[in-house]
């Protein structure tokens, strides 16, 4: 379902073909961690790729998060969450979200970065 690629793997390409973009890689399986981040960079950072995995259909607290910062936030899943189980079909965090990325497999972080870049 998500294939071979690493995501570090793919972050380190993506560091080589834009390298004049200063790329920040974070993960964390822990909510509280998430949040943190969010607040931590939510106001310096030009913009935020986030996959916020199976907390995307359960935190209010991440959707809060993304709400209180300035910084644009595209939200990444590499599968199409609506080719998936019915509860996987709502996302909390996307409606605060700049946009959503969603079946692309890993490619939709370059595509979610590529759409930060050409911001307004």
């Amino acid at each position: 379902m998500y294939g071979n690629t690493s995501i570090e793997d793919y972050i380190k390409e993506l560091k080589e073909v834009y390298s004049i973009v200063d790329i920040d890689y974070f993960q964390s399986n822990v909510e509280g961690e998430l949040i943190n981040k969010l607040h931590e960079v939510g106001f310096s950072y030009d913009g935020i790729i986030l996959n916020a995995g199976g907390y995307t259909h359960t935190s209010v607290a991440i959707a809060d998060a993304i709400a209180a910062i300035k910084t644009p936030v595209v939200e990444v899943h590499i599968s199409n969450i609506y080719a998936r189980e019915e509860y996987r079909h709502v996302s909390l965090t996307g409606k605060n979200c700049k946009g959503v990325l969603t079946g692309f497999g890993i490619k939709g972080y370059r595509l979610a970065l590529e759409s930060l870049l050409i911001a307004d």
